[in-house]
């Protein structure tokens, strides 16, 4: 059984920086890229970052790209995401997923379809 839980989430004002943390178990973490997601009230859930099986490869959404930056630690089956210089705009559950293939990279990490598992999610808040 497959289980990503995600942590670090919280309340930060703007232009604050938060570290969100996902623990994998089930399957050979080393093997399978990683993403995040995010979904706000009333919007749908939002590709935010993704990384190769081997962390070699990195996406972003345009609306995070050179504030956030995704890094994965095969040896203890986690991944991480710092998020620097938050916005309002980035007020939402966010998500951590694995893909569902083994060993791929590239641009269809950003399809949310391309995961078969999730977490449950952390919430983070940005106020003024």
């Amino acid at each position: 059984q497959v289980q990503l839980v995600e942590s670090g989430g919280g309340l930060v004002q703007v232009g604050g920086s938060l570290r969100l943390s996902c623990a994998a178990s089930g399957r050979t973490f080393s093997s399978y890229a990683m993403g995040w997601f995010r979904q706000a009230p009333g919007k749908e859930r939002e590709f935010v970052a993704a990384n190769s099986w081997n962390g070699i490869a990195t996406y972003y959404a345009d609306s995070v790209k050179g504030r956030f930056t995704i890094s994965r630690d095969n040896a203890k089956s986690t991944m991480n995401l710092q998020m620097n210089i938050l916005k309002h705009e980035d007020t939402a559950v966010y998500y951590c997923a694995i893909d569902r293939a083994i060993y791929y990279s590239g641009n269809y990490l950003r399809d949310a379809a391309e995961y078969d598992y999730w977490g449950q999610g952390t919430q983070v808040t940005v106020s003024s």
